[in-house]
Order: structure tokens, then sequence, then C-alpha cells
């Protein structure tokens, strides 16, 4: 299957995925939380596929690699804010183990692909 569309990318897929799962169990978070973590955790949420897509309609490598790192940010900053979320028993235990999971599935994702793309760029020296 050729990619001819960052929608093509598996590691986009699985990041709109993870926006999907997040929206799920922020719904439940307190309504004081709306302007706090609900919203933190959904726009960091968000930043990992956006950032992706934006990577791969860039011209060259390094700017793509850039994008994949900023959406490595965002997970890292996501995974604090599950976290946190579990300590303030906004998620169970299991809702906890299965977001940790699930992003750091993405996180394999997002880490195979900047290295795929760094030895592209190095093979082209």
């Amino acid at each position: 299957m050729s990619i001819k569309s960052f929608r093509d990318l598996r590691v986009w897929q699985a990041g709109v995925d993870l926006v999907e799962n997040v929206y799920r169990l922020t719904q439940t978070f307190p309504p004081q939380e709306m302007y706090g973590l609900t919203s933190q955790m959904r726009r960091a949420a968000v930043s990992i596929p956006s950032n992706i897509a934006e990577g791969h309609t860039r011209e060259h490598s390094k700017e793509y690699l850039h994008h994949l790192s900023m959406a490595q940010a965002s997970l890292a900053e996501l995974e604090t804010q599950f976290e946190i979320a579990a300590r303030l028993k906004y998620l169970s235990p299991e809702q906890l183990s299965q977001a940790l999971e699930q992003a750091a599935a993405l996180g394999r994702q997002l880490y195979a692909l900047r290295n795929a793309l760094t030895k592209g760029i190095k093979s082209q020296k």
C-alpha cells in the first residue's frame, strides 16, 4: 500500500484513535475540570496526530522529524496527565493501564518512524 496522504499512515490513525479515547475518558471528569485537566488532556492528545499530519506535508525530512519530535513530546505530556487523572481518582486503575498501553503503542510507532526517517536522511548524505 502506498502512502498518498498522512491519513494513510498507521501512526496518524493510531493518534486519532487516542484522541477519541481521551475525549471519551474526559467526558466523565468533574465539571470543574472542563477548563483544567480535561482541556489540557484534549489539547495534548489532538496535538499528536496534528503534528504527524503537519510534518508529513513538509517538504524536508528534517522538518518532518521536528514535528514528530513535537508529537512525542505531546504524548509524554498526555501520559503525565493520565497519571495525574488517576491520582485524582478521575480514572480507574484499569482505565489508566489501558490508556498508558495505547499511548506506549503509539510511542513505539512514532519512535520507529523517526528512526526510519533518520536513516533515510543519513543514507542521502
